[in-house]
């Protein structure tokens, strides 16, 4: 078991804590009069490319937990833009690891399910190999593995997959917007994963920070998997329109920059280790998470 773990929780700093996770995060772990000391820092106040400022905010805050929730997220961009993005998703999250080594602090760090190839048929396993098939998947291994290097007793890697929430863009809020400007859409079926509400995620990242917990991998995505058609579908379905109206199509129709993995759908064994269940199935999730996701497209 985790040696620094299972002791008081009193301050939290989350990074990236303006995002559409972090916003969640933030606000999960402020719920209560009994909760911890939330110190919730966006890009303007903690830039990971800037390694000294890392270093000082984790000396001067002197939390006890970090959850990461920064990193770039431009898939696509990264492709040109390899080193920047590694300057925040690689050197960035090792200058966090190493500040919280040094402040004797627990880090959870927010990764994705991009480090597979998502050449598999069956859900990988937190141990599976890994094998980035984009230079955005690189630069998230390239943290994960600092973290795991840095703090081997007081370091969590969560990988998450297609999130969406009310704070943000994502694919959910587009289908929302498509059913009211279109009469059809077309959305790909031919790649699978685990739609995950940051609402979701939010709870068990908070869980996480606060349990007596086995250090190392976890995967914190829905259960259930669907291709975004199938997610699309289901949108339509609960906006109380026709799902007949979303159209199969491949992923050719939608040319990237960056290889999407075909397959991301992500095992949750190790959730028992830390006397948790998995997350819950990705449908009962997005029927949870309805009504915030209307009011935020409203």
């Amino acid at each position: 078991m985790n040696p620094i773990s299972g002791g008081a929780v009193n301050r939290v700093l989350v990074t990236g804590a303006a995002g559409m996770l972090g916003t969640a995060v933030a606000a999960e772990l402020a719920r209560g009069a009994d909760g911890p000391d939330v110190l919730a820092y966006g890009r303007d106040r903690l830039d990971l490319r800037y390694l000294d400022g890392v270093r000082d905010t984790v000396r001067r805050e002197k939390p006890d937990i970090v959850i990461n929730c920064a990193a770039w997220t431009a898939v696509d961009d990264a492709e040109t833009r390899e080193i920047d993005a590694l300057a925040v998703n690689g050197s960035g999250v090792r200058a966090l690891a190493e500040a919280c080594a040094e402040a004797g602090a627990r880090l959870v760090h927010v990764s994705t399910d991009y480090v597979f190839d998502g050449r598999a048929g069956t859900p990988y396993g937190e141990d599976a190999p890994t094998g980035p098939v984009s230079a955005y998947g690189r630069t998230k291994l390239a943290g994960e593995r600092a973290v795991l290097e840095v703090l081997p007793e007081a370091g969590y890697v969560v990988r998450t997959a297609w999130l969406y929430g009310a704070g943000g863009r994502s694919f959910v809020r587009t289908m929302i917007g498509l059913e009211r400007a279109h009469d059809t859409v077309k959305a790909v079926d031919d790649q699978v994963g685990q739609p995950t509400w940051t609402g979701d995620l939010a709870v068990r990242l908070a869980e996480l920070a606060r349990a007596d917990a086995p250090p190392g991998v976890y995967h914190g995505t829905a259960s259930g998997e669907a291709t975004w058609y199938d997610l699309a579908r289901e949108v339509f379905t609960l906006l109380g329109a026709d799902p007949g109206r979303v159209l199969p199509t491949g992923s050719a129709s939608f040319p990237r920059p960056a290889a999407r993995p075909a397959y991301s759908v992500l095992g949750h064994g190790r959730w028992a280790e830390a006397g948790m269940p998995p997350l819950r199935d990705w449908r009962a999730a997005l029927r949870a998470a309805w009504p915030s996701m209307i009011a935020a497209a409203v």
